[in-house]
């Protein structure tokens, strides 16, 4: 359990002001904050899901203490849960962030179906976390249009003549059948 906080450390870097890094939040405030229960966040620290990368528990009369960061993966895996995917799935895809050496969980864009988490690595690509990092792609059809679009109003076409028609006009009609 010593190395979760390290691989933590590494999946949540950045810059968090206005609080101060080394300000550290116990349980009840930490389970509030993030809209838990003190039963989940015991269960989170106590099997490496949510480790408080302040202070652990080190026995009988000492306190966990959460940073901001903690409070926020607390606050996400409970978004998750929200929505339907299960605590062994969000673990899949916290393990698969970590091992992929994720710097900055603030910088994801994180999706769910309610089965799957993805990775929005890109505006192309999608990475499901939960089976292994597949990787997926997504075809914006209309900024295909527009690529399209681009591309074909600079080089030469052929105007077609449209013969105009109405349904209802009965004249036309005589004509075409006649020139068959």
């Amino acid at each position: 359990m010593s190395e979760k906080p390290a691989l933590q450390e590494v999946l949540f870097d950045g810059d968090f002001a206005p609080v101060p890094s080394d300000t550290g939040y116990r349980g009840p405030i930490a389970h509030r904050v993030a809209g838990i229960t003190y039963r989940q966040l015991d269960y989170w620290a106590r099997t490496g899901l949510v480790v408080p990368s302040i202070r652990n528990a080190e026995g009988s009369g000492t306190q966990r203490l959460y940073s901001f960061r903690d409070i926020l993966l607390l606050r996400v895996v409970k978004r998750f849960l929200d929505v339907g995917i299960s605590l062994q799935q969000i673990r899949v895809a916290i393990d698969h962030l970590n091992a992929r050496g994720v710097d900055d969980l603030t910088e994801l864009t994180l999706v769910s179906d309610g089965f799957s988490v993805y990775e929005v690595t890109s505006a192309n690509e999608l990475f499901d976390l939960t089976r292994g990092g597949q990787g997926m792609f997504m075809i914006s059809v209309s900024s295909v249009w527009r690529e399209l679009e681009g591309t074909l109003s600079s080089l030469p076409g052929e105007r077609t003549a449209v013969e105009e028609t109405h349904p209802g006009d009965e004249l036309a009609a005589r004509r075409r059948a006649r020139a068959v």
